[in-house]
């Protein structure tokens, strides 16, 4: 894998940032867009622009059959059963307040259970959250151990007769470790529990297979994995498309509608409401030819060789301590700095033209677990290289040296 060819597709790379050449160890956050992307969605709105699922000219039929190729291409993707398990929404943020929002009005009463992990995003706690004020739910932490991992012994743990739902992260955003969704999958159906799962950070760096990983529900963000903001992916199992009720009202979702009676769409239109996003749905479907074409073995095992050298050589530098030691690390380095601010951190880096993100991560419970308020976080992407670490721990070096540190 050429990485100097891949760094060329990316456009932002050819400028200066603080008259550095750009260092951008922010993927977690958002990823940069390659010129397919940014191509093609410029392409759309000045050639073949049109609203989709509405009007029978030209323009509307072609702009419908791409979103709709989109939706294939994700399903292939992700190796979901069917297409109709595929739902657009405008975040993964959106995904998981929909399925919190349509589940909890169907299936969860006062007194039931939620188990959710310490190692959350608040996009995967805040809805639950909502459910316990209105509804009077309860929330359990399937907490962390020492390493910054979550086990499946402290799932099963935390089980109960109670529990009606397990939403949980693939790959944590913080500490970086990999949930066994599989086994955690297996266990949690074999008492007949439904599973909901964060995939922002494991999306954009591992093969995905819904099939084998046999979740409930699976949410992804589509800026994180090269592709457009505003977008993202609901995966569901049609089962539950089926059972549950819609999210929204509006045009695009209904059947039929009379004064007395409301019919809803067929999948996935019923959970689809209002004007969709298309130019970002038809331009990640570039997004995702631009991973398969590089290769997603290929992606995962160059971030995985460039993480264990971020890790090998921040370990080595005094006053640096990387937050979390897990067996399996997805593509995330957050550490501290003994007396030296996150954000102090991430602005002297910036200087430099060092990109990273300070701050709690929309994690605080993880946070207070880790008695800090916050950390600084490297993330990486198909387009970094070892170089970058080097010049991420210069600047460390360089910081430290503003406060005198050794």
């Amino acid at each position: 894998m050429n990485i100097t060819d891949i760094k060329k597709e990316f456009p932002i790379f050819s400028n200066k940032v603080q008259n550095n050449d750009l260092v951008y160890l922010d993927s977690a956050n958002s990823s940069q867009k390659p010129l397919v992307v940014v191509d093609r969605i410029y392409d759309f709105y000045t050639k073949e622009f049109s609203n989709v699922g509405r009007s029978v000219h030209y323009l509307a039929v072609a702009a419908t059959n791409l979103y709709e190729n989109t939706r294939s291409s994700v399903q292939k993707y992700i190796n979901a059963k069917e297409k109709e398990e595929i739902v657009f929404t405008k975040g993964a943020t959106e995904a998981i307040n929909l399925v919190a929002s349509s589940f909890g009005h169907k299936y969860l009463k006062e007194g039931d259970e939620v188990l959710i992990t310490e190692l959350e995003h608040h996009s995967n706690y805040v809805p639950w959250h909502y459910l316990r004020k209105s509804r009077g739910i309860k929330i359990e932490f399937a907490e962390i151990n020492q390493d910054g991992e979550v086990t499946i012994d402290e799932i099963k743990k935390k089980i109960n007769p109670k529990t009606k739902i397990i939403a949980l992260t693939h790959l944590s955003n913080v500490t970086g470790a990999v949930l066994p969704i599989k086994e955690i999958t297996q266990l949690a159906h074999s008492k007949n529990i439904p599973v909901l799962v964060d995939g922002c950070q494991s999306a954009p760096h591992m093969k995905l297979d819904m099939q084998d990983l046999d979740c409930d529900f699976y949410a992804i963000s589509c800026h994180k994995m090269y592709g457009p903001t505003g977008l993202g992916i609901l995966y569901a199992k049609k089962k539950w498309l089926e059972d549950l009720p819609p999210y929204q009202g509006g045009g695009g979702m209904i059947g039929w509608v009379k004064k007395d009676d409301i019919g809803y769409g067929d999948l996935p239109n019923k959970y689809e409401a209002g004007t969709m996003a298309t130019a970002q749905v038809i331009a990640f479907d570039e997004s995702i030819k631009f991973i398969k074409k590089i290769g997603i073995d290929n992606i995962a095992k160059h971030e995985e060789e460039l993480i264990q050298y971020g890790e090998e050589i921040l370990k080595k530098n005094n006053s640096v301590k990387l937050i979390g030691n897990p067996k399996k690390r997805g593509a995330v380095l957050s550490f501290t700095i003994d007396g030296v601010h996150p954000h102090d951190i991430a602005t002297i880096l910036d200087e430099d033209g060092v990109a990273i993100r300070a701050g709690h991560h929309c994690c605080q419970v993880l946070h207070d677990k880790l008695d800090l308020t916050a950390s600084a976080r490297a993330s990486v992407g198909v387009y970094n290289t070892k170089e970058d670490f080097d010049k991420l721990n210069l600047s460390i070096n360089k910081c430290k040296k503003i406060f005198n540190l050794k």
